[in-house]
């Protein structure tokens, strides 16, 4: 699949904007500044529901505008695909396909794509919620209706916070919160399911991240990833120091207890901080506290590997899911967007990851600097300037 065409209205600062597309590699080049990351951005959006930017939709509607719209023409073989989403103030975001209505939510069933962006360098060195979002969206590019279970979560943590904060403030006993039994049966089993389906892609991770990580390290090293998890007492989002003996995948802590099911692990998890819940007001195990911990022949990245590893293993991971991605799909290879990766690596790691892209459908880069960009590559220019494209 590639992208054909995309059009922009009032989408950061493009009032409006029409771009053709075609397969290969393409570099939208241009002093920083001027717009080339909200071109990729918007496509990133439509692939995963979210920008690697900023968490707030309403940050990508152009200043003074009520909305957003972005609009993609996809093509795969000989057939065409239009996809649309509109971006609100204050409402609902809308979505299309081929001029329908569709729920928002089910948009990454027709566009996939992995995003490469200096940003990811968090996901080695940055909070638990990075790497969560990472794991989360590649869930959902494989399996859209996780989107509603992981929403579905959320709604539930949200409202049994709000039941303990209340009965915090009313210093109720825990003998008198029967209620909150109800929403415990719900978080368990949403919950269940997003660990478990967590711990099957870290699992189809491993071989693609050794492979990807060397293709651009190109040394033989071993990167792993495992879960963290909150309710074998991993540390949270706001818990200091190591989780020590928590850190532990799904599978490792089913073989040490000898449980099989994830839902009676969290069962007995929640009922072990309930206390401890009551007095802060807070959902304090499940998947929105879990973390992955990535390390490198042995060692968490965080805090050992170099910066130049760090950058090898978040490059690994993207590669990683596009792999992934386009052995499932049957809707081709994901679209690759670089945005201003090249100028982040030196030039051994640029031509490793040249290499590891080019037989990709369609690679779409930005660059403040063209000669940061391997020429092997036979990238298609387009330039941008203060939301204009000027030249294709």
């Amino acid at each position: 699949m590639h992208v054909k065409r995309l059009t922009l209205t009032d989408f950061r600062n493009y009032r409006s904007a029409e771009l053709d597309l075609a397969p290969g590699v393409t570099v939208f080049v241009g002093p920083n500044g001027q717009g080339k990351t909200n071109l990729v951005e918007s496509l990133g959006y439509l692939a995963t529901l979210g920008s690697h930017r900023t968490s707030v939709d309403a940050a990508m509607i152009r200043a003074g505008a009520d909305a957003a719209v972005v609009r993609a023409l996809l093509r795969h073989i000989d057939r065409e695909l239009l996809v649309e989403v509109q971006l609100n103030r204050g409402a609902a975001n809308r979505a299309q396909v081929n001029r329908s209505a569709v729920r928002t939510r089910e948009l990454p069933r027709y566009f996939s794509s992995v995003l490469f962006a200096p940003e990811d360098l968090a996901l080695v060195r940055g909070e638990p919620s990075t790497r969560r979002r990472f794991i989360d969206e590649l869930l959902v590019q494989r399996s859209p209706r996780l989107a509603g279970v992981q929403a579905d979560y959320a709604r539930i943590v949200t409202q049994r916070n709000s039941l303990l904060k209340s009965a915090r403030a009313q210093r109720i006993k825990e003998s008198q919160l029967s209620t909150l039994e109800i929403w415990d049966e719900r978080l368990v089993e949403l919950g269940s399911e997003l660990i478990d389906r967590r711990e099957e892609l870290v699992a189809e991770l491993a071989a693609p991240l050794r492979d990807a990580y060397q293709a651009v390290a190109g040394v033989d090293q071993q990167p792993r990833v495992t879960q963290r998890l909150s309710i074998h007492g991993a540390a949270g989002d706001d818990d200091d120091g190591d989780a020590g003996s928590g850190s532990v995948s799904m599978r490792a802590a089913r073989e040490s207890t000898g449980d099989g099911a994830t839902a009676d692990v969290f069962r007995a998890a929640l009922a072990g901080v309930r206390r401890k819940e009551l007095e802060r007001g807070l959902t304090l195990v499940g998947p929105h506290r879990d973390d992955l911990l990535f390390e490198l022949n042995g060692l968490p990245a965080k805090g050992y590997a170099s910066h130049g590893e760090s950058w090898s293993f978040a490059l690994g991971l993207r590669l990683a899911a596009a792999q992934l991605l386009r052995a499932e799909s049957a809707i081709g290879d994901p679209v690759l967007v670089l945005d201003d990766v090249f100028a982040e690596l030196d030039a051994a790691r640029r031509r490793a990851l040249a290499q590891a892209i080019g037989d990709f459908e369609q690679v779409l880069i930005t660059a403040a600097v063209l000669e940061d960009v391997p020429a092997e590559l036979g990238a298609r220019l387009v330039k941008i300037r203060a939301g204009e494209v000027l030249a294709e």
